[in-house]
């Protein structure tokens, strides 16, 4: 059974930074696409990072340069590093995952298949 879990979320000083794990299981974790997203109040969900099986990533354009993201295939963690934090950050933040093993690109537009319950970030 796929299983995600966020943690590291919280509320943070405009410029500050915070780090987001999602602990992974269920699925074989180093053949699988991943990435974080997240959804504001009254808007949209939008994808954040993707990381795909060959270890490309895509960023949104309203963070790259500001986010990293990270896959320890040791630990099954995928992290968020968030820098220069801005009010507009402020949202839930999901990991999410496509387990399939045939599926081996995936971009921030890929609607990924299983969801953790997600960390809110807040910036102020």
């Amino acid at each position: 059974q796929v299983q995600l879990v966020e943690s590291g979320g919280g509320s943070v000083q405009v410029g500050g930074s915070l780090r987001l794990s999602c602990v992974a299981s269920g699925f074989t974790y180093n053949s699988a696409c991943m990435g974080w997203f997240r959804q504001a109040p009254g808007k949209e969900r939008e994808g954040v990072a993707a990381i795909d099986t060959e270890g490309r990533i895509t960023y949104a354009d309203s963070v790259n340069g500001r986010l990293t993201v990270s896959k320890d295939g040791a630990t099954h963690t995928l992290s968020l590093q968030m820098n220069s934090l801005k009010p507009e950050d402020t949202a839930m933040y999901y990991c999410a995952v496509d387990p399939r093993l045939y599926v081996r690109h995936v971009d921030i537009t890929t609607h990924l298949s299983y969801w953790g319950p997600g960390t809110q970030v807040t910036v102020s």
